[in-house]
């Protein structure tokens, strides 16, 4: 099974680099590169000039607001910087953000990004002298590359970044079975029922409509963990997930976990507390059934086990959080291979 990294959101960008060298020391597979505050492609250059082995991933960058041939040329260049070890992914985050936060459109979300991946592949197509730009869909058209503006081919070593999606609709499911190379879990819908009774099977039926086996489409499961050394570590990381787990709820997006376990008055709640701006108060909603049954818990030595028993049947990867605290890194180092291993 592989192994990531994630990366806190609030990290400074000239941080990344020692981030990304941990990362590496503690031998995961790869690190994912969230975009928050910081430009995901900035943020993966940092990672990508810091290491040698590591792949890079963004998970996700938002593609609706930016052009596909933007990416395009961010995606060739991390490629060629780091010897083939970027991988680009790809979602549409939810309409509040893309319309208020960046201003851009958010109407047809699964047929845009569907023509987003397509206008990608198609521009490096082009950079790689294969054919002419000359990409038509309903939302994007690009016929225009001059030899001014083209980039070298790629070295023959070097693939094609794949490009993996992110998120957590039926039809974004399906969509990734249609077209991605990857698909990566929302921490809110990672719980093992959810990946038996909506994702994999979302994949297959898009996998069945492209005429490809499902196996070509690799899963990682974006999962949160509480992990530490001791039943007080333990204790803490409980807390924090609470929290998270409030915060996130809250987003009518994410609830499909929550109406699969018979949870669904938990969201609207959630979004009363907010209405009435009583921030503090979310997590007294999740309560430790919502918590344990959502959330897997484990020490470090009980880590292997814990996410074989949750994850092994299911996904081909997992997302593991290495904690701010380096004290137990020899611990996680050791997990992390042993993991690894089966």
């Amino acid at each position: 099974m592989r192994v990531y990294a994630g990366m806190d959101p609030r990290l400074p960008i000239r941080d990344i680099a020692a981030h990304a060298q941990r990362i590496e020391r503690l031998g995961y597979d790869g690190l994912h590169i969230a975009e928050t505050i910081h430009d995901p492609f900035l943020a993966s250059m940092a990672a990508l000039q810091a290491t040698t082995t590591l792949t890079v991933r963004t998970s996700v960058a938002l593609a609706l607001v930016r052009s596909p041939m933007a990416i395009a040329y961010s995606a060739w260049d991390l490629a060629a910087l780091s010897n083939g070890r970027f991988q680009l992914g790809l979602g549409t985050q939810i309409r509040p953000h893309i319309e208020r936060r960046f201003g851009a459109k958010f109407d047809d979300p699964t047929g845009r990004l569907r023509d987003h991946i397509g206008a990608v592949r198609a521009c490096w197509r082009a950079f790689d002298g294969l054919e002419k730009l000359d990409y038509h869909s309903e939302h994007y058209t690009l016929n225009l590359l001059t030899p001014n503006f083209t980039p070298d081919p790629l070295p023959d070593h070097i693939e094609r970044p794949n490009i993996w999606m992110g998120g957590v609709n039926k039809k974004l499911v399906e969509l990734a079975g249609q077209i991605a190379d990857g698909f990566v879990t929302h921490p809110t819908n990672s719980h093992p029922r959810y990946l038996r009774e909506l994702c994999r099977p979302g994949l297959q039926v898009g996998a069945n409509a492209s005429g490809r086996g499902v196996s070509e489409i690799e899963l990682v499961v974006g999962t949160q963990w509480i992990l530490g050394e001791t039943q007080g570590d333990l204790d803490e990381r409980r807390e924090h997930n609470r929290r998270l787990l409030a915060f996130l709820y809250s987003t009518p997006a994410y609830e499909r976990t929550l109406e699969l376990f018979g949870w669904s008055e938990l969201a609207p709640q959630l979004r009363a507390l907010i209405r009435e701006q009583r921030w503090n108060d979310l997590s007294t909603l999740v309560t430790d059934e919502v918590l344990d049954t959502l959330v897997p818990q484990a020490t470090f030595t009980q880590l292997p086990d814990v996410a074989t028993q949750w994850f092994n049947d299911l996904a081909d990867g997992i997302l593991v959080a290495a904690p701010p605290d380096e004290s137990n890194d020899q611990l996680l180092k050791t997990a992390i291979h042993e993991l690894r291993s089966r």
